[in-house]
């Protein structure tokens, strides 16, 4: 069955419409993650502080403008950092201004001066991003657990209160599952590495190879800087 093909959504519609989680899927070789419109459905479902900071999802526009005016990044880096996020598909920490009051529904995302996004928008849910343009979103495990890189291995961790929406039969099985590689990004661009994760194991621990990679990937994609749109 193709990527492009839609699934079904309508039980993870229904508890994000009631403020619940919802554990969703994403592009192998990225694991499932657990998603809620209120950042403490999130932390609840992964039987964690409430207040624990989540990602905020980043997968709408609007979300993205609204966020650019309190970002501390060059014109060039905003370019960089949506690449990372729309294509790359880390999780990115991005610094905020000094002065800038970045909008109240981003906080719960807010780490140390850093917004922690995450910017996949996998075809096969698109209906239901649309539905829900601001989302927040973490790992799909319990506290000590690793992700869960099937949709049995959500079900069995999170049990039958979360819906899990199903598409192992548009995922690569063969293909070992990780979470997200997380990365900064500086002022000016710099990258640092964070952690470990599915978009840097071709890399096994050599951060400073997978960098070269992405300032490689950069340069191709992007052969003269620009800002972003």
């Amino acid at each position: 069955m193709p990527a492009t093909a839609l699934l079904d959504t309508g039980p993870a519609a229904d508890a994000l419409a009631a403020a619940g989680a919802a554990i969703l899927p994403n592009p192998s070789p990225l694991t499932y993650v657990v998603a809620a419109t209120d950042p403490r459905a999130v932390n609840n479902a992964k039987a964690r502080p409430a207040g624990q900071e989540v990602a905020l999802w980043l997968h709408h526009d609007a979300t993205w403008t609204d966020l650019v005016p309190a970002l501390d990044l060059t014109s060039t880096a905003l370019g960089t950092a949506l690449d990372l996020l729309r294509v790359e598909l880390v999780t990115l920490l991005v610094p905020v201004r000094a002065n800038a009051s970045a909008p109240a529904w981003s906080l719960p995302a807010l780490r140390d001066g850093h917004l922690l996004l995450f910017g996949a928008r996998w075809q096969p849910l698109a209906p239901l991003l649309a539905r829900f343009p601001r989302l927040y979103v973490s790992s799909a495990n319990r506290t000590g657990q690793a992700p869960a890189a099937t949709a049995a291995q959500a079900a069995a961790m999170f049990g039958p209160g979360i819906p899990v929406t199903d598409a192992d039969h548009l995922r690569d099985p063969g293909t070992p599952h990780a979470a997200t590689t997380m990365l900064r990004i500086a002022p000016d661009g710099a990258l640092a590495h964070i952690r470990h994760g599915a978009q840097d194991r071709a890399h096994g621990t050599n951060s400073a190879r997978y960098l070269e990679h992405l300032g490689a990937a950069g340069d191709r994609a992007h052969p003269a800087p620009g800002a972003c749109g």
